[in-house]
């Protein structure tokens, strides 16, 4: 098994399941994550997050093409995830279903 798979935190793995279909600018991934109904992470953490993914080879980031918004002169950076974040996360995914194999199903549960 790949060390890079058990170096992902699970904001991490949060950040590259909504990347997963979809390129996707920050706001955007926080909704995307927010609308999933699992865990939420903070605008704090998105950034220095897809930083280390980036950094990992696991997403990749360009800048977008519309214009700079008008209030804050900002432009959009988009992330995607790599096909090297994809098998990472596949390989995190088979081994939470591996572990959850292990643990015997309890009743009335």
């Amino acid at each position: 098994m790949s060390e890079l798979n058990l170096r992902l935190t699970p904001n991490q793995e949060v950040i590259l399941a909504a990347l997963r279909l979809h390129r996707r600018y920050g706001l955007e991934i926080l909704a995307a994550i927010e609308n999933s109904g699992g865990k939420q992470i903070g605008f704090n953490s998105l950034y220095p997050n897809l930083k280390k993914l980036e950094h990992k080879g696991l997403v990749q980031s360009e800048w977008g093409d519309e214009p700079p918004e008008e209030h804050s002169g900002a432009r959009r950076k988009y992330y995607r995830i790599t096909d090297v974040g994809i098998r990472a996360l596949d390989l995190k995914q088979e081994l939470l279903a591996g572990v959850s194999a292990w643990i015997p199903e309890t009743e009335g549960a």
